[in-house]
């Protein structure tokens, strides 16, 4: 795809507030046109028809960049990994799945943004377990939710709270925090041109208490959520798909005796059809994610 090369590149000595207004200049499309320019992307290849896909989302990209502003990167080039995320959710769109292609690339846009931090922060040499990178991600979080936000090493009982949330280890989450706290280093430090032209690494941070496209991101995923479980259903069968709705998907679920009574067998037959109904519809649910290039957790 060589759309890349017609986009506009957010830069700093461009400034992100032009180039925030030059994506504005991209129209949004209509579900009915950007179901017939995936189309011409996938049966004919037709680049212009990529172009204004990937065009038409570049808002989309920058609000999910700007919730990774706390680690210390410059914003042009988290932007730009954003983009290149978005083009490869572009290249892989099918739009017969049902789905709208701002739902699908959050995922690739994401991931994208993410190995770019992990590059940059060479973790490596901290580790690459799924557990380590969850923690990397969420360590702020979990600090602020904790009220744990002063400078240096955590207390011992911050550590072990996190430590069992995250599922990591209490040595993990010190060193962590001590890597991404950048030991004595001042909030007021200037990050970006040694001219004085650039910014603080305060001004880099992210406000926990309002981020708009943290929020866009988490309602996102949980409308994706839903659609793939609604796909994912039809691998259960008409006994399979009652019992797992009424026993799980309910706000009042079902006893297993007066399933057992409606079925006519034992409960416990009726609590292994559960189990294995659910193990399938697990199983669906990663299967659809994996084809969709999607990052839900086993």
């Amino acid at each position: 795809m060589t759309t890349y090369a017609n986009l506009p590149a957010p830069s700093p000595e461009q400034g992100l507030n032009r180039y925030m207004q030059e994506i504005r200049k991209f129209p949004l499309l209509e579900p009915e046109e950007e179901y017939m320019l995936a189309k011409r992307w996938v049966d004919h290849q037709d680049a212009q028809a990529a172009h204004r896909m990937v065009t038409s989302h570049l808002r989309l990209a920058a609000k999910i960049a700007m919730g990774y502003r706390g680690y210390g990167l410059p914003q042009a080039e988290v932007i730009s990994e954003a983009n290149v995320g978005l083009m490869q959710a572009v290249k892989r769109f099918d739009p017969e799945k049902g789905f709208r292609l701002a739902t699908y690339a959050m995922w690739w846009i994401r991931a994208s943004i993410q190995e770019y931090i992990l590059r940059s922060w060479s973790l490596v040499k901290l580790g690459t377990t799924s557990a380590q990178k969850k923690l990397f991600f969420n360590l702020r979080k979990a600090k602020a939710k904790l009220g744990a936000l002063e400078e240096g090493d955590l207390r011992p009982e911050n550590v072990a709270q996190i430590a069992k949330d995250l599922n990591v280890t209490e040595d993990e989450v010190i060193s962590m925090n001590r890597r991404l706290s950048g030991g004595d280093a001042s909030l007021n430090a200037m990050v970006g041109s040694d001219d004085g032209g650039g910014t603080q690494w305060q001004d880099w941070l992210e406000d926990e208490d309002s981020d708009q496209a943290a929020d866009y991101a988490e309602r996102d995923e949980l409308e994706t959520r839903r659609e793939l479980l609604t796909e994912a259903m039809s691998v259960l069968n008409d006994r399979e798909k009652d019992i797992l709705v009424q026993r799980r998907l309910t706000d009042v679920p079902v006893t297993l005796e007066e399933l057992s009574e409606g079925y006519g067998v034992s409960r416990e037959r009726i609590r292994q059809i559960e189990v294995r109904a659910f193990e399938k519809l697990q199983g669906k649910m990663r299967e659809l994610a994996r084809g969709k290039g999607m990052l839900i957790p086993a």
